[in-house]
């Protein structure tokens, strides 16, 4: 009981509670209180239960608390009887019934909310059957149990998934590699792509290279059409031999055709159905019976949690030990009669399972030969419906197959030129794509080398003369000026483009000599920067390997060096717990009386025998106390009554006093006189 208390305190004292209890506190709490505290608990495994029972009805308090805890299984000890009188000590806040609810609770929190939490949803709702008789309550009701089933398996997917054990930090990890592999080939398909520009006819070994890869899609696509006429061939060989199988069982019931067969069959078909009528259906719908039965009583039933599984599954290992051990008794005490009726009784149920097992696959034969009959009607039917013609037989059948199949077969060629298209299609559009680049970035080059040789705008003189001349035919079209004008601005426009031409000609000299330069430059630019591109890529492939054997290699130092000092820190606190064990058993084992007196053993026996002389002493004096109590009360009450009797008499002096004096009273010899 003291573990339990323990427990039940530390629980209280952690998050989410926060009670700050010892054991004393907890054990001098009143029912109130331990009532309260129970509450809060039951609060924490449902959010519903937060209810202050101060405000509350100690009946609806009761009736709550056992609702909540029938819903969570929980067992209280002992039989009916004790059931009531543990109602009886939750509602007066008795401590020997609280305690072990506490405890159990406790035991399993996270379990609890899940059952509680599984229990607002899959505790279904009674509904009269008179109520049910309506239609809107019954498809209500349906729809109830439909969202019920589905919930039911959204939470088995959902404690699935929180089992599979994927991490967060491996996919990221494996995000950020695949991120890394897809730069790396960026560039790497980038260099390659440089590479080509400067070989020689590249154009027509890409035009080969796309060539190949096409043929070997085609070779692919007719592997696997291949492989696909192969299968159509095993299915047709199948297929014929099941029919010519059907041919031989349908001449065989047609030379068969007699009387006497015919009413065999019929006999034997009507001992086949009396048997399904009388034994067969009766025993499954009893069966059915039985399993509607247990499934209603299951649903009824909460959600089990797997303790509530283990402990089921440990009483029927019981119960199947039990049943062993009756069945080896019976066996022992069967006589030699029963056993041999025992072996009847063994053939017996091997026959009917036999035949059971017969009937059920006559059964399920007749049935998928009635669904392929109910199948066959329905396609011709719909043949009918459609084309208002019969279905195809025999030879028009394979006619008209060979048929789809040609068309299947040039469809295909047809789709795979008009792929090819697409594909040519596509790489002419890079191309193009790419020389308009490569033409933007030469009249770039150009427009710059032009700048640095002071000859700026030859080229934008050149596009000037081409628009001028341009606009001359427009404006010529669209003015119609006469020849003498015309002839004016050639001879113009000539002079400028002579003078134009001369000032220019040295430069275009200089220039052709410059390209040529500039394209032996770009050639090494290029061989350099491809040699260049290589080295770094393999200096940063090794560089990125380095790098991470370094993390591994420092993550390694770490924990060794958080393992040694923590291995020194033990055995630091293990030497010094040594050497006081070593100064202890030194001080203990010493002759010396002063080494023995500074010993802890010495001072907690001296301290022990002085707290047990406090202890003699107080009982004794308690018991003077207790002998002594009467006789004390009583004098005490006495000297009450003195008090009382004292203040009496003052009272009456003080009264005479205040009177006024009528007479002189003298008191001689024994006698009183009074003088007026």
């Amino acid at each position: 009981m003291s573990d339990q208390i323990k427990f039940i305190v530390d629980n209280l004292n952690k998050e989410p509670f926060r009670k700050n209890y010892n054991l004393i506190t907890f054990d001098s709490l009143e029912p109130m209180q331990l009532l309260q505290v129970l509450s809060d608990v039951l609060a924490e495994i449902d959010p519903k239960q937060v209810v202050d029972i101060r405000e509350e009805m100690p009946e609806q308090t009761a009736k709550r608390m056992l609702s909540l805890l029938g819903i969570l299984k929980y067992k209280p000890p002992g039989n009916a009887t004790d059931m009531s009188n543990f109602r009886q000590g939750l509602v007066i806040g008795s401590k020997p019934v609280i305690y072990p609810v506490l405890h159990w609770l406790l035991q399993r929190t996270n379990e609890l909310k899940k059952r509680a939490y599984l229990a607002r949803f899959l505790i279904k709702l009674e509904v009269p059957s008179e109520f049910l008789q309506d239609e809107t309550v019954a498809d209500t009701n349906k729809q109830y149990e439909d969202l019920m089933e589905a919930f039911k398996t959204l939470h088995k997917e959902c404690e699935q998934l929180k089992t599979f054990g994927f991490s967060t930090a491996e996919i990221r990890r494996d995000i950020s590699a695949m991120e890394e592999e897809k730069d790396q080939l960026i560039k790497r398909v980038e260099r390659l792509k440089k590479r080509v520009e400067t070989v020689q006819n590249h154009q027509r070994m890409l035009k080969i290279a796309r060539q190949l890869r096409v043929e070997k899609e085609r070779e692919e696509f007719l592997a696997q059409q291949k492989q696909e006429q192969k299968n159509q061939l095993f299915h047709a060989v199948q297929r014929l031999q099941r029919i010519q199988n059907q041919l031989k069982s349908m001449r065989h019931a047609a030379a068969d055709a007699k009387p006497e067969s015919l009413m065999k069959r019929l006999e034997e078909e009507i001992k086949f159905n009396s048997y399904m009528v009388t034994e067969k259906f009766p025993k499954e719908l009893e069966n059915k019976k039985k399993e509607l039965h247990f499934l209603q009583k299951v649903v009824s039933e909460p959600a089990m949690g797997h303790s509530d599984l283990l402990e089921l599954e440990s009483k029927i290992n019981e119960i199947n030990t039990q049943i062993s051990q009756l069945i080896e008794k019976k066996m022992m005490r069967n006589e030699p009669i029963e056993g041999k009726l025992s072996l009847y009784r063994q053939q017996a149920s091997i026959i009917s399972r036999k035949k059971e097992a017969k009937a059920e696959e006559l059964q399920e034969a007749k049935e998928k030969l009635a669904n392929l009959e109910r199948e066959v009607s329905a396609k011709t039917n719909q043949t009918r419906e459609f084309d208002g013609t019969e279905v195809l037989k025999g030879d028009e059948f394979k006619r008209y197959v060979s048929k789809l199949r040609s068309k299947s077969t040039v469809f295909k060629k047809k789709h795979q030129i008009i792929a090819e298209f697409k594909a040519e299609f596509g790489l002419l559009q890079r191309t193009e794509e790419l020389l308009k680049q490569r033409h933007k970035n030469i009249q770039h080059q150009l427009q710059t080398i032009e700048e640095k040789k002071g000859i700026s705008g030859y080229s934008y003189t050149q596009e000037e003369l081409e628009r001028v001349s341009a606009l001359k035919s427009e404006v010529d079209e669209v003015k119609g000026r006469t020849l003498d004008d015309m002839s004016e601005m050639v001879k113009r426009l000539n002079s400028l483009v002579s003078e134009k031409k001369s000032a220019l000609a040295p430069v275009i000299k200089e220039l052709r000599q410059l390209r040529q330069k500039c394209q032996e430059l770009t050639q090494e630019c290029d061989e350099k920067k491809s040699q260049y591109d290589s080295c770094a890529a393999g200096l940063e492939s090794n560089r990125s390997k380095l790098e991470q054997e370094v993390r591994g290699l420092r993550e390694e130092c770490l924990q060794d060096e958080s393992r040694y000092h923590y291995t020194n820190c033990m055995i630091k606190n293990l030497e010094v717990q040594l050497c006081r064990a070593t100064d202890e058993m030194k001080a203990y084992v010493s002759s010396d009386q002063q080494e023995k007196r500074k010993a802890i053993r010495e001072q907690y026996t001296k301290n022990i025998a002085e707290q047990e002389n406090l202890g003699k002493k107080l009982r004794e004096k308690q018991k003077a106390v207790r002998e002594s109590h009467g006789p004390n009360m009583k004098q005490v009450k006495m000297w009450r009554d003195f008090e009382q009797l004292m203040e009496c008499k003052k009272q009456c002096f003080l009264k005479q006093q205040s009177q006024t004096s009528i007479g002189q009273v003298i008191q001689e010899g024994g006698e009183d006189r009074l003088i007026l």
